[in-house]
């Protein structure tokens, strides 16, 4: 059997890679198991500082694997059982991402659709290939795209993802740079390119503050003004704590390289 997801790793920097692409890389039970797994040794490796997530052949990923969820259906109770827990491992592994100490990049070279596009929207940062596209389209085959919603409308303003949600329609790759769903629109031929430079410039950080702020930016977002700035102030002091902080102050006041104590 085919590995479902395939890893590369260049320096400090792990390359995923979405190994379905005949199928159009489908989020089955399998493919989402696959990728929770990556995402378990990526998170205790101290070696790897930030992660790409990429795909093989013409689609990033359509989203769920219709066909199975077909077949998991025997009956209304079975039927409701399966779907609840396929939900949740999906749920599960999407959370992965934001809960990762590394900084995720979504390298998107094709259509990411429903459950595809919640995979995009649940990374980080996001660079698009100028012929990719996005959609939550369940809309249009009777099933609202309810669970790609979440990381959607955390990702784009809401008007927009409920337009999105209750269309069908599908955005190209400059809208979905517009509205906040990917940083950076690339050539195809240039987008491995620029996603590994995204990627070795957040790697050439300090670590121990990129994993800090990672952290410290999630859980800013899910606080209220005040609670938010009471965080992220325990926060910048731990940080400040770090002797490499102190050194990386210390060369900038001298005006040379940090020589910080992991490189």
């Amino acid at each position: 059997m085919q590995d479902l997801v395939l890893r590369d790793d260049t320096g400090h920097v792990a390359r995923l890679r979405l190994n379905n692409g005949a199928r159009f890389n489908p989020l089955s039970l399998e493919m989402i198991d696959a990728l929770a797994d990556a995402f378990r040794l990526i998170a205790s490796d101290d070696r790897i500082r930030a992660v790409i997530l990429a795909a093989e052949g013409k689609a990033f990923s359509v989203g769920h694997d219709l066909r199975q969820m077909q077949r998991a259906r025997a009956d209304d109770d079975a039927g409701r059982r399966a779907y609840e827990a396929l939900f949740a491992r999906c749920a599960g592994m999407m959370q992965m991402i934001p809960d990762l100490p590394q900084p995720v990049i979504a390298e998107v070279q094709g259509v990411a659709t429903a459950a595809g596009c919640q995979l995009v929207a649940s990374c980080d940062l996001a660079i698009a290939a100028d012929t990719a596209r996005f959609g939550v389209n369940g809309v249009d085959i009777g099933l609202f795209c309810a669970t790609p919603m979440v990381a959607l409308t955390r990702a784009v303003p809401p008007r927009a993802a409920f337009e999105m949600l209750v269309t069908g329609d599908f955005i190209d790759a400059t809208r979905a740079r517009d509205l906040g769903l990917v940083n950076r629109v690339a050539a195809p031929a240039d987008l491995p390119a620029q996603a590994m430079h995204l990627a070795q410039q957040i790697a050439a950080k300090l670590p121990a503050a990129v994993r800090m702020g990672k952290r410290a930016f999630h859980d800013q977002l899910r606080l209220g003004l005040s609670e938010a700035y009471h965080h992220a102030g325990g926060t910048i002091c731990e940080n400040l704590m770090l002797p490499d902080t102190d050194e990386g102050i210390a060369a900038f006041l001298e005006k040379r390289r940090p020589r910080w104590a992991g490189d």
